[in-house]
């Protein structure tokens, strides 16, 4: 099966803005009420997202208990003038999202409206970026929908025709000749949106070459209905869906290529899991999938191959420090990082109910299952631990304490940051630490290698290459920590400033690595582990949603430059 995204799927930028513009304010403005005029955007989903961080809808501002100390929100849609004066009279503080494509619409009917022009807009009367749009007509605003309006409407002397941003293209066309064969004099405008030309051109492609199609977005949100209906339309069979749980109802063995489209209203984790929940079914119907591919998949969403990934580095730290191999060094690093993982990942799927992930399906059947694995593998780390010595067993015990201590609540109501996940980027640098801990640190002290320029290198190796994976993870997750309020890097600084700097810390990684093999801290089959970070700087091409490959397997390649790393000491120790 062939499981396809289309490149325009999600977010378009109108809605992007609006929702960065109220999760900015629901950050700093901690001390107002937050509403907005209406859904922010037609997705259920992230609505009720957005109630949990206590950002409310509203119809009318009746509804605002106290206007001085309230914050409104308008919309992507944009709102009437007159709405616009009332919202002001009221004493609220306005925060404006209008869409600037909107905004541009707005502006042509406000000055032909003033030139005394009839305007005629083309779309749905009940949408509410209509609705706003009239408020600019002075009363001279006609909406039509059909082409049979079209054709009914009389010989006007000054005509304006403007579309809503979302509407089909083909209708819009269609009527604007029907209008002036009848108003050969009239003003035509192209006022849809880019983007939703984009989207439903490529909506028709997926049609003409697919199967099957899945629109994904909110019942309720037009532009969404409008890409089902041009692929119904194309007698392509087409399932309008909003979240992925109802995919497990429909019948994929009759379609071979599947097709994925959204709305502009769709938010990334959405369509992730409708990715992930469509190469599940595929994976568990079609027998000509590998065993070992599957096998591997499950590994990655069970995090067990992240516990092979930290035997692999820990591993890497022995060889960088020519320490004899050992294998309980290997053990308790992976037991280590996967009863932490494992842990933190229970505790915050707790935290972000809305927000599904590939791995969400299966850590809600089992959680009583991966919580006792993960503390009977934390404690035979511990024993391992014990057993090597009172130093390494109190090393252990101190980061594994720390890694519980992240998550819970060190500081009263009121504070900036009241755990240490709420400190910006925090995941990533801990992380990163305690892999560098248990992974090049832990296997010196079972060893009696003190501290040592070779220490340092593997130390800085294993956290730079822990560190850029996982905020490449982050970065392909930025849309849901932003409405969850995790402030990761990608998030505080943005997508472009933190693949920079990822890229510098890798390139900061080589040359250590090399200067290390240069002045003989560390032996010269090193330069082997470089394919680890080589394969890793490949991946920054992978931090784009369109790529097309569900998250699982997205989260399986980045973590793959952990098991080349591996290779590279296998290689390592033949060659030696």
């Amino acid at each position: 099966m062939e499981i396809k995204l289309a490149k325009t799927a999600g977010f378009c930028m109108g809605v992007r803005r609006a929702v960065d513009a109220v999760l900015e304010v629901a950050q700093h403005e901690t001390g107002r009420r937050i509403y907005t005029y209406g859904p922010l955007i037609h997705n259920p989903q992230t609505i009720e997202l957005l109630k949990s961080r206590g950002i409310t809808a509203v119809k009318s501002i009746d509804e605002i208990e106290n206007p001085q100390n309230s914050v409104l929100v308008i919309r992507a849609h944009g709102i009437a003038p007159e709405e616009r004066r009332k919202i002001k009279e009221s004493g609220i503080r306005i925060l404006d999202a209008t869409c600037p494509k909107v905004g541009y619409v707005q502006g042509i009917i406000k000055k032909h409206a003033a030139q005394d022009y009839t305007v005629i807009i083309v779309g749905d009367r009940a949408h509410p970026e209509v609705d706003g749009l009239l408020g600019y007509t002075r009363g001279k605003g006609k909406v039509i929908s059909t082409l049979k309006e079209a054709e009914e409407l009389p010989c006007l002397d000054k005509v304006c025709v403007v579309a809503q941003t979302t509407q089909d293209i083909e209708n819009y066309n269609q009527i604007v000749q029907k209008i002036q064969k009848s108003c050969p004099q009239a003003v035509i405008f192209k006022t849809i949106c880019s983007s939703t030309e984009k989207r439903q051109a490529e909506v028709i492609e997926l049609a003409s070459e697919m199967d099957a199609l899945f629109v994904v977005g909110g019942k309720n949100s037009a532009n969404t209905c409008r890409l089902a209906d041009l692929a119904a339309s194309r007698r392509t069979p087409t399932f309008h869906i909003e979240t992925a749980e109802e995919i497990q109802s429909i019948d994929l063995k009759p379609y071979h290529r599947i097709g994925v489209s959204a709305g502009a209203s769709t938010p990334n984790w959405i369509i992730d899991r409708v990715m992930d929940t469509l190469a599940e079914r595929h994976n568990g119907q079609i027998k000509k999938v590998g065993v070992l591919f599957r096998l591997w998949l499950w590994s990655v969403k069970t995090d067990l191959y992240s516990a092979l990934g930290a035997g692999c580095l820990a591993l890497a730290g022995m060889m960088m420090q020519k320490i004899p191999f050992h294998f309980r060094s290997v053990i308790i690093s992976s037991l280590f990082v996967y009863g932490m993982h494992v842990i933190n990942r229970l505790i915050s799927r707790k935290a972000s109910a809305y927000v599904g992930s590939f791995r969400e399906t299966t850590y809600l059947r089992y959680e009583k299952y991966y919580l006792a694995a993960a503390v009977f593998a934390l404690a035979c780390a511990l024993g391992l631990a014990l057993y090597t010595g009172v130093i390494m067993f109190m090393f252990l015990f101190v980061i594994s304490l720390a890694g519980v201590l992240y998550n819970m609540k060190l500081l009263p109501n009121g504070w900036r940051f009241q755990r240490l996940k709420d400190i910006p980027g925090s995941k990533n640098l801990f992380m990163a630490t305690a892999w560098g801990m248990v992974a090049a640190v832990g296997p010196a002290l079972s060893s009696d290698h003190w501290i040592t320029p070779a220490l340092a290198a593997a130390f800085a190796f294993v956290f730079s290459l822990v560190f850029v994976r996982s905020a490449l993870s982050d970065v392909l997750e930025m849309q849901s920590d932003k409405l969850l309020g995790r402030e990761t890097i990608p998030v505080v600084l943005g997508k472009t400033v933190t693949l920079r700097m990822l890229k510098g810390i890798i390139l900061a990684a080589l040359s250590i690595l090399l200067i290390s093999v240069a002045f003989g801290p560390v032996s010269f089959l090193n330069v082997l582990l470089l394919g680890s970070l080589l394969y890793l700087w490949i991946c920054f091409r992978l931090c784009d949603r369109r790529s097309g490959l569900s998250g699982g397997l997205l989260e399986g390649l980045l973590e793959t430059s952990y098991i080349i790393a591996g290779f590279g000491v296998f290689c390592g120790y033949i060659l030696g």
